[in-house]
Protein backbone atom coordinates (compact mmCIF):
# COMPACT_ATOMS: atom_id res chain seq x y z
CA UNK A 1 0.00 0.00 0.00
CA UNK A 2 2.86 2.46 0.80
CA UNK A 3 4.22 1.67 -2.69
CA UNK A 4 1.12 2.49 -4.24
CA UNK A 5 -0.10 5.91 -2.79
CA UNK A 6 3.51 7.34 -1.65
CA UNK A 7 4.25 9.03 -4.79
CA UNK A 8 0.99 9.80 -6.13
CA UNK A 9 1.16 13.66 -5.34
CA UNK A 10 4.31 13.94 -7.08
CA UNK A 11 3.26 11.92 -10.64
CA UNK A 12 0.14 14.14 -10.62
CA UNK A 13 1.90 16.86 -10.84
CA UNK A 14 2.69 16.79 -14.42
CA UNK A 15 3.44 19.62 -16.74
CA UNK A 16 -0.04 20.86 -18.70
CA UNK A 17 -1.04 18.62 -21.95
CA UNK A 18 -3.19 19.04 -24.47
CA UNK A 19 -5.37 16.25 -25.37
CA UNK A 20 -8.42 15.45 -27.50
CA UNK A 21 -11.26 13.89 -26.58
CA UNK A 22 -11.42 9.73 -26.43
CA UNK A 23 -13.76 7.63 -27.56
CA UNK A 24 -15.60 7.65 -23.79
CA UNK A 25 -15.81 11.43 -24.07
CA UNK A 26 -17.71 12.22 -27.29
CA UNK A 27 -18.53 16.05 -25.73
CA UNK A 28 -15.28 16.48 -24.56
CA UNK A 29 -16.06 16.48 -20.38
CA UNK A 30 -12.24 15.51 -19.61
CA UNK A 31 -9.76 17.95 -18.45
CA UNK A 32 -5.97 18.83 -19.22
CA UNK A 33 -3.58 17.11 -16.44
CA UNK A 34 -3.31 20.08 -13.91
CA UNK A 35 0.37 21.65 -13.35
CA UNK A 36 -0.57 22.68 -9.91
CA UNK A 37 -2.01 20.98 -6.72
CA UNK A 38 -5.16 21.84 -6.54
CA UNK A 39 -6.06 23.93 -9.72
CA UNK A 40 -6.57 23.23 -13.10
CA UNK A 41 -4.76 24.63 -15.80
CA UNK A 42 -7.23 25.58 -17.77
CA UNK A 43 -11.39 26.70 -17.33
CA UNK A 44 -13.31 25.12 -20.28
CA UNK A 45 -16.22 26.10 -20.92
CA UNK A 46 -19.32 24.42 -19.26
CA UNK A 47 -20.05 20.79 -21.21
CA UNK A 48 -23.04 19.91 -22.93
CA UNK A 49 -25.17 17.34 -23.79
CA UNK A 50 -25.00 16.35 -27.61
CA UNK A 51 -28.37 16.64 -29.19
CA UNK A 52 -27.49 13.24 -31.30
CA UNK A 53 -26.54 11.05 -27.84
CA UNK A 54 -29.80 11.07 -25.69
CA UNK A 55 -28.23 8.43 -23.04
CA UNK A 56 -28.47 9.60 -19.67
CA UNK A 57 -25.10 10.44 -18.41
CA UNK A 58 -22.70 8.78 -16.25
CA UNK A 59 -19.65 11.10 -15.06
CA UNK A 60 -16.56 9.68 -13.56
CA UNK A 61 -15.38 13.00 -11.58
CA UNK A 62 -11.98 12.52 -9.97
CA UNK A 63 -7.84 12.75 -9.59
CA UNK A 64 -5.44 10.68 -11.99
CA UNK A 65 -7.00 7.70 -11.14
CA UNK A 66 -10.01 8.33 -13.18
CA UNK A 67 -7.82 10.67 -15.52
CA UNK A 68 -5.93 7.47 -16.25
CA UNK A 69 -2.48 9.29 -16.07
CA UNK A 70 -0.46 7.12 -18.42
CA UNK A 71 -2.41 4.78 -19.70
CA UNK A 72 -4.34 4.81 -23.43
CA UNK A 73 -7.71 6.79 -23.25
CA UNK A 74 -9.27 3.39 -23.91
CA UNK A 75 -7.61 1.45 -20.61
CA UNK A 76 -8.72 3.95 -18.33
CA UNK A 77 -11.39 3.30 -16.00
CA UNK A 78 -14.29 5.31 -17.65
CA UNK A 79 -13.51 3.95 -20.82
CA UNK A 80 -13.75 0.39 -20.18
CA UNK A 81 -16.48 0.96 -17.84
CA UNK A 82 -18.29 1.97 -20.76
CA UNK A 83 -17.40 -0.97 -22.77
CA UNK A 84 -18.90 -3.35 -20.08
CA UNK A 85 -22.12 -1.70 -19.37
CA UNK A 86 -22.26 -1.74 -23.44
CA UNK A 87 -22.04 -5.30 -23.49
CA UNK A 88 -24.25 -5.73 -20.72
CA UNK A 89 -26.94 -3.33 -22.77
CA UNK A 90 -27.26 -0.73 -20.52
CA UNK A 91 -28.13 2.55 -22.56
CA UNK A 92 -25.77 5.11 -20.68
CA UNK A 93 -23.06 7.65 -21.65
CA UNK A 94 -19.68 6.86 -19.36
CA UNK A 95 -17.63 10.66 -19.38
CA UNK A 96 -14.48 10.92 -18.24
CA UNK A 97 -13.90 14.20 -15.90
CA UNK A 98 -10.54 13.11 -14.16
CA UNK A 99 -7.97 15.78 -13.39
CA UNK A 100 -4.58 14.44 -12.29
CA UNK A 101 -3.36 16.17 -9.13
CA UNK A 102 -6.53 17.71 -8.24
CA UNK A 103 -7.64 17.87 -4.38
CA UNK A 104 -11.02 18.21 -2.66
CA UNK A 105 -10.35 21.82 -2.99
CA UNK A 106 -9.86 21.62 -6.50
CA UNK A 107 -13.29 19.54 -7.28
CA UNK A 108 -15.22 22.00 -5.32
CA UNK A 109 -14.53 24.56 -7.75
CA UNK A 110 -15.08 22.11 -10.41
CA UNK A 111 -18.78 20.61 -9.35
CA UNK A 112 -20.74 23.12 -11.22
CA UNK A 113 -18.64 22.94 -14.51
CA UNK A 114 -19.77 19.26 -13.85
CA UNK A 115 -23.47 20.21 -13.94
CA UNK A 116 -23.51 22.04 -16.43
CA UNK A 117 -23.01 18.54 -18.60
CA UNK A 118 -26.38 17.28 -17.13
CA UNK A 119 -25.09 13.39 -15.39
CA UNK A 120 -27.52 11.55 -14.05
CA UNK A 121 -24.81 9.47 -11.99
CA UNK A 122 -21.20 10.96 -10.65
CA UNK A 123 -18.50 8.77 -9.57
CA UNK A 124 -16.82 10.51 -7.03
CA UNK A 125 -13.28 10.08 -6.69
CA UNK A 126 -11.48 12.35 -4.64
CA UNK A 127 -9.21 12.78 -1.41
CA UNK A 128 -6.43 10.99 -2.24
CA UNK A 129 -4.44 13.65 -2.78
CA UNK A 130 -5.58 15.35 0.04
CA UNK A 131 -4.64 12.36 2.34
CA UNK A 132 -1.15 11.94 0.66
CA UNK A 133 -0.51 16.04 1.69
CA UNK A 134 -1.40 15.32 5.21
CA UNK A 135 -4.08 18.25 5.23
CA UNK A 136 -6.73 18.70 7.73
CA UNK A 137 -9.54 15.71 7.49
CA UNK A 138 -12.30 18.55 8.44
CA UNK A 139 -11.48 20.24 5.62
CA UNK A 140 -11.02 17.11 3.35
CA UNK A 141 -14.71 16.56 4.66
CA UNK A 142 -15.95 19.60 3.98
CA UNK A 143 -15.00 19.88 0.63
CA UNK A 144 -16.72 16.62 -0.08
CA UNK A 145 -19.20 16.90 1.63
CA UNK A 146 -20.52 20.53 -0.41
CA UNK A 147 -19.27 18.09 -3.38
CA UNK A 148 -22.14 15.88 -2.14
CA UNK A 149 -24.72 18.09 -1.65
CA UNK A 150 -24.72 20.15 -4.85
CA UNK A 151 -24.88 17.32 -7.27
CA UNK A 152 -27.51 15.03 -5.23
CA UNK A 153 -29.62 19.15 -4.56
CA UNK A 154 -29.53 18.87 -8.50
CA UNK A 155 -30.72 15.41 -8.71
CA UNK A 156 -27.55 13.62 -9.37
CA UNK A 157 -27.22 9.93 -8.22
CA UNK A 158 -23.33 10.52 -6.47
CA UNK A 159 -21.95 7.17 -5.56
CA UNK A 160 -18.63 8.09 -3.65
CA UNK A 161 -15.32 6.17 -4.27
CA UNK A 162 -13.36 5.24 -1.08
CA UNK A 163 -9.41 5.36 -0.65
CA UNK A 164 -7.01 4.46 1.79
CA UNK A 165 -3.77 5.82 2.91
CA UNK A 166 -0.12 3.54 3.17
CA UNK A 167 0.54 3.16 6.96
CA UNK A 168 3.23 5.43 7.73
CA UNK A 169 0.84 8.53 7.85
CA UNK A 170 0.12 6.77 11.34
CA UNK A 171 -2.63 4.90 12.60
CA UNK A 172 -4.80 7.50 13.61
CA UNK A 173 -4.95 9.39 10.33
CA UNK A 174 -4.96 6.78 8.16
CA UNK A 175 -8.40 5.11 10.34
CA UNK A 176 -9.87 8.44 10.35
CA UNK A 177 -9.26 9.01 6.94
CA UNK A 178 -11.03 5.66 5.60
CA UNK A 179 -13.64 5.90 7.86
CA UNK A 180 -14.37 9.86 6.37
CA UNK A 181 -15.76 7.88 3.20
CA UNK A 182 -18.36 5.84 5.43
CA UNK A 183 -19.10 8.65 7.09
CA UNK A 184 -20.09 10.60 4.62
CA UNK A 185 -21.55 7.91 2.56
CA UNK A 186 -24.06 7.15 5.61
CA UNK A 187 -24.59 11.22 6.44
CA UNK A 188 -25.75 11.21 2.68
CA UNK A 189 -27.30 7.47 2.25
CA UNK A 190 -25.22 7.49 -0.64
CA UNK A 191 -24.16 4.17 -2.08
CA UNK A 192 -20.51 3.62 -1.23
CA UNK A 193 -17.15 1.44 -3.40
CA UNK A 194 -15.42 0.86 0.00
CA UNK A 195 -11.65 0.82 -2.03
CA UNK A 196 -11.57 1.85 -5.28
CA UNK A 197 -8.44 -0.02 -6.17
CA UNK A 198 -9.31 -3.15 -4.39
CA UNK A 199 -7.46 -6.01 -5.88
CA UNK A 200 -4.80 -3.92 -7.41
CA UNK A 201 -3.27 -1.44 -5.02
CA UNK A 202 0.39 -3.28 -4.09
CA UNK A 203 -0.30 -5.73 -6.88
CA UNK A 204 2.89 -4.51 -9.37
CA UNK A 205 1.60 -6.18 -12.13
CA UNK A 206 -1.31 -4.50 -12.48
CA UNK A 207 0.66 -1.50 -11.44
CA UNK A 208 2.68 0.95 -13.65
CA UNK A 209 6.49 1.35 -13.38
CA UNK A 210 5.83 4.15 -10.35
CA UNK A 211 3.59 1.47 -8.99
CA UNK A 212 1.12 4.17 -8.08
CA UNK A 213 -1.30 4.32 -10.96
CA UNK A 214 -2.68 0.77 -12.53
CA UNK A 215 -2.32 -0.79 -15.91
CA UNK A 216 -5.09 -1.10 -18.01
CA UNK A 217 -5.24 -4.52 -16.97
CA UNK A 218 -5.50 -2.87 -13.51
CA UNK A 219 -8.43 -0.75 -14.34
CA UNK A 220 -10.17 -3.67 -15.87
CA UNK A 221 -10.21 -4.84 -11.80
CA UNK A 222 -11.15 -1.57 -10.93
CA UNK A 223 -13.92 -1.19 -13.36
CA UNK A 224 -15.15 -4.74 -11.48
CA UNK A 225 -15.50 -3.16 -8.37
CA UNK A 226 -17.33 -0.26 -9.51
CA UNK A 227 -20.01 -2.42 -11.58
CA UNK A 228 -20.47 -3.97 -7.81
CA UNK A 229 -21.88 -0.74 -6.48
CA UNK A 230 -23.35 1.30 -9.98
CA UNK A 231 -25.00 -1.84 -11.35
CA UNK A 232 -27.90 -2.15 -8.84
CA UNK A 233 -28.61 1.24 -9.20
CA UNK A 234 -29.25 0.91 -13.13
CA UNK A 235 -32.34 0.00 -14.96
CA UNK A 236 -31.95 -2.49 -17.71
CA UNK A 237 -32.48 -0.31 -21.05
CA UNK A 238 -35.13 -2.37 -22.46
CA UNK A 239 -36.77 0.87 -22.80
CA UNK A 240 -35.82 3.92 -24.91
CA UNK A 241 -35.67 5.96 -21.80
CA UNK A 242 -33.38 3.86 -18.87
CA UNK A 243 -33.26 5.83 -15.72
CA UNK A 244 -31.56 5.26 -12.10
CA UNK A 245 -33.38 3.12 -9.65
CA UNK A 246 -33.17 5.40 -6.59
CA UNK A 247 -32.08 4.20 -3.31
CA UNK A 248 -35.05 4.24 -1.03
Amino acid sequence: MALLMSGLVGCDQTPPTSSSPSSSDPAGLSRPHSSTDDKPATDPAPATTPASDPRPRIVAFGDSLTAGLGVSPEQTYPAQLQNQLDALGHRYQVLNAGVSGDTTAGGLRRVSWVLAGKPSVVILELGGNDGLRGLSLPETRSHLDAMIRQLTEAGVQVILAGMKLPPNYGEEYTTKFEAMYRDLAKAHALPLIPFLLEGVGGEQRLNQADGIHPTGEGYRIVVQNVLQTLLPLLKTSGSATPGIKKKA
